[in-house]
């Protein structure tokens, strides 16, 4: 664990790793939040207009700047480099030859102009470990295509395959959806992320290494379900992809989501439901025949939820060992204890200089808890000390 001499106390886990970020899209962006929430000094290059992403909606209330920038540039610092100049080819050599990790989203067609092609920068910086986020990745005839949310939804297989589930039953004439918010952008920034950190620790022997990552690539990961039953000879579908019992359930105030794997879970949920005589059938100890009834004990389980409110179902569960959980608004999340207990959200500084609750990461460390207290960059804020910097 690295630790901090100037305050005696362990630092985050990636104190000391400096991350240049060169980002028109959600994927890259994430990807450089992931490794800035875990102590990275992440800086962004910025055209001069500033990042798309900064004028992106939603919109917040205080100052009406992107909450959606808010939260992936939360840590990180700004630099206004415009690599197609002498000027922004020389600053961003200088901040590359500091560097440790190069997150890069730049269409393929563009990178030789610029400088930013993966051979030029493994030759001149062989201890990088430069990162490409593309839609469909740098290689095939669609390396150079972009892909909007929808798109790549739908390119991974994730809208072939929803809406399922409750979902489907309430709603069956809904057409594909696309998940709200930026659910491929994540997914894609999460395979960044992971791929620059496994090459990074393998620096020491195996040197600088370009990281090609394609975001449908990562969102078809998510429905490794659905591709492992082809081999079956089953195509999953919106209206068949589902565990074959459990899944979502109306209660009396609002809805839980409830899901038994194992046999000591399947035990605990006929103990929730107050041993029913249905429960006692013997063949249902076979789990094999729980999956091929399982329209049988939804209906049994449905209806008994639907006596029971959300609240007194999901504390009883957890008493119990059975997986459940509620549904909850935004507010009950920020505000839950379990949320609270672990840090999971902390006030953070926006542009206007008023403060939000914001996720400091999606994930926590024991030994080394991440915390928040950070801010949002203003654009170019690095500007006068790397024009010293570069003097010196």
């Amino acid at each position: 664990m690295p630790f901090n001499e100037a305050t005696k106390s362990p630092s985050l886990p990636l104190s000391g790793c400096r991350v240049i970020e060169r980002s028109r899209t959600v994927a890259a962006a994430y990807a450089g939040r992931l490794l800035a929430s875990m102590g990275a000094e992440v800086v962004m290059l910025e055209p001069s207009g500033g990042s798309p992403l900064r004028q992106a909606t939603p919109l917040l209330e205080e100052g009406g700047g992107s909450a959606l920038f808010a939260y992936l540039a939360v840590g990180k610092r700004s630099l206004v480099c415009d690599p197609a100049s002498a000027e922004g080819r020389e600053l961003l050599e200088h901040e590359l030859l500091s560097a440790d990790i190069l997150i890069d989203d730049t269409p393929p067609r563009e990178r030789a102009v610029i400088g930013l092609d993966a051979e030029r920068i493994g030759a001149r910086y062989p201890l990088l470990v430069h990162v490409s986020v593309r839609p469909f990745g740098t290689s095939g005839p669609k390396a150079d295509w972009d892909g909007e949310e929808i798109n790549l939804i739908h390119a991974g297989g994730e809208g072939f395959l929803l809406p399922n589930g409750l979902s489907d039953e309430l709603f069956p004439d809904r057409p594909p959806l696309k998940i709200y918010g930026h659910f491929a952008g994540y997914q894609g920034g999460c395979a960044a992320a992971l791929s620059a950190l496994t090459a990074w620790w393998a620096a020491p022997d195996a040197g600088g290494q370009y990281v090609d990552v394609s975001v449908q690539d990562a969102v078809l990961s998510v429905g490794a379900f659905a591709l492992q039953r082809l081999g079956d000879g089953s195509l999953e579908h919106r209206k068949t992809r589902r565990f074959r019992y459990g899944g979502v359930f109306q209660a009396l105030d609002g809805f839980v989501e409830l899901l038994t794997l194992e046999d000591r879970q399947w035990n605990s949920l006929v103990a929730l439901l107050g041993h029913p005589d249905w429960a006692g059938d013997a063949s249902l100890s076979d789990p094999l025949e729980r999956s091929r009834r399982g329209d049988e004990i939804n209906h049994h389980v449905r209806e008994w939820m639907s006596r029971h409110r959300v609240d007194d179902i999901v504390k009883r569960a957890q008493e119990l060992g059975v997986p459940a959980g509620k549904y909850r608004t935004p507010d009950e999340v920020i505000q839950g204890e379990h949320e609270r207990s672990r840090g999971l959200f902390a006030p953070v500084e926006l542009e206007s200089g008023a403060k939000a609750d914001v996720l400091v990461a999606p994930f926590q460390f024991r030994c080394t808890p991440l915390h928040g207290g950070a801010r949002v960059p203003a654009l170019n804020e690095m500007a006068q000390k790397v024009a010293e910097r570069m003097e010196a």
